[in-house]
């Protein structure tokens, strides 16, 4: 090889090398993951999404302990249930009723159950071609507003990842900051109805609950379940 062209491919390669060494971690982690929610997932979110069941069973027993949790979880066991699961796990797109219940607490102080009001969520495309399949779960008003996306993974579950959005932040990408990031389990538990769980989140509750269901059918099933109870 001729001196020259030798220098050319230094060169080339000096540039690349650049190139990666100035690309945060995360960020060379997430170019070219595609929609495999298994590479964009940080390790402490598979950690928590390894361990669902443990997290389940601390936070059941923990909100057992408060009679309003108790009278929550003989109202809708199945909401309840962690094995309630129904195939059909990516809810369609469109407009939904959420509520964010969390059991269990972080520490001595606060509630070990609390059950916040309904809020607007709505479930879009995800507008990105390298995320094919994925769909977006945008909060649309409460104190706190998930945001991300949900990732197809098998019939019975899909994977949430993204991030908490308080008030009228604008939301953050996933992976930006640890104390933000959500990492859940999307499931289906009955007819027009889904459940986000989120194990262990960084603040407050041993596991968030997410409730959907599509927008303005949440009376007419409540009506329907109160008769059948």
């Amino acid at each position: 090889m001729r001196p020259h062209a030798r220098g050319r491919v230094r060169a080339r390669v000096f540039v690349i090398v650049l190139t990666m060494a100035v690309l945060p971690g995360d960020a060379m982690a997430q170019r070219g993951a595609g929609g495999d929610w298994r590479r964009q997932a940080t390790p402490p979110d598979r950690s928590r999404l390894r361990a669902w069941r443990s997290a389940w069973t601390e936070a059941l027993d923990a909100a057992r302990g408060d009679p309003a949790g108790i009278a929550a979880i003989a109202r809708d066991p199945l909401f309840f249930d962690p094995d309630r699961v129904l195939t059909g796990a990516m809810p369609p797109a469109g407009d939904y009723d959420c509520r964010m219940v969390k059991l269990g607490r972080l520490g001595r102080v606060g509630a070990v159950y609390a059950a916040q009001d309904w809020s607007r969520c709505r479930i879009s495309g995800a507008g990105d071609p390298d995320d094919a399949g994925a769909l977006r779960l945008t909060g649309l008003d409460g104190r706190q507003r998930p945001v991300g996306l949900l990732h197809p993974d098998t019939d019975a579950r899909a994977i949430f990842l993204g991030s908490m959005t308080l008030a009228d932040e604008r939301p953050l990408d996933y992976g930006r900051d640890t104390g933000r990031d959500m990492a859940g389990i999307v499931e289906r538990i009955g007819p027009e109805r889904w459940r986000l769980v989120l194990p262990r989140p960084a603040y407050q509750s041993i596991l968030d609950l997410l409730e959907l269901r599509p927008a303005g059918q949440r009376d007419v099933a409540d009506k329907a379940g109160s008769v059948a109870r």
